[in-house]
């Protein structure tokens, strides 16, 4: 059965699942994790470093255990990585076990919001909008396939976004954990 007490956030890099599912789990009541965090803590290394050394295949197998892992708690808020669809196991796993919600930003924001950050292996070219183009080209169909919700987070701020969700959320029929 379906744990719709869970929400899992998909979408590309600097959508704000990070920072949009912090701000949800707190008005909601539920505990947040970050898919990529948790990843880097089991392993102690970073993200980048496992690019490095196991290639993008080893990052995905890193990252569909913890997923599967993630999915099977209960009460939670899980912001997952950019290419976390790419595998259908981490599909499947999502969408039957909790809400998920698509945040969907134009490549311009996500530019805008990434364009400082080190620690992201993909964007480690020599043009950063081409490589998220064709990230969004790839990704956007699998994102629509999982999603139950979608919510454009580049044209409204972040607590815009949890008003959406928290809407989402409630229509689904779902009572909070802390009611």
């Amino acid at each position: 059965m379906r744990n719709r007490r869970n929400i899992f956030l998909v979408g590309p890099m600097g959508a704000g699942k990070t920072t949009v599912g912090r701000l949800l789990a707190r008005a909601l009541g539920l505990e947040f994790w970050d898919s990529d965090k948790e990843i880097e803590r089991r392993t102690g290394v970073t993200v980048p470093m496992i690019f490095e050394y196991e290639g993008e295949a080893g990052f995905r197998r890193r990252e569909a255990e913890v997923i599967a892992d993630l999915t099977t708690k209960e009460g939670v808020v899980v912001a997952t990585g950019g290419g976390s669809v790419l595998l259908q196991e981490n599909r499947d796993n999502l969408a039957s076990r909790g809400l998920v919600i698509y945040l969907q930003c134009s490549v311009h924001k996500q530019l805008e919001r990434t364009h400082k950050d080190v620690n992201r292996p993909l964007l480690r070219t020599e043009n950063p909008r081409q490589r998220l183009d064709e990230l969004l080209r790839l990704r956007d169909p699998l994102y629509r396939e999982v999603a139950d919700y979608i919510v454009d987070t580049g044209q409204h701020s972040s607590r815009s976004a949890v008003r959406r969700v928290v809407n989402a959320y409630e229509k689904s029929g779902i009572k909070p954990l802390t009611e």
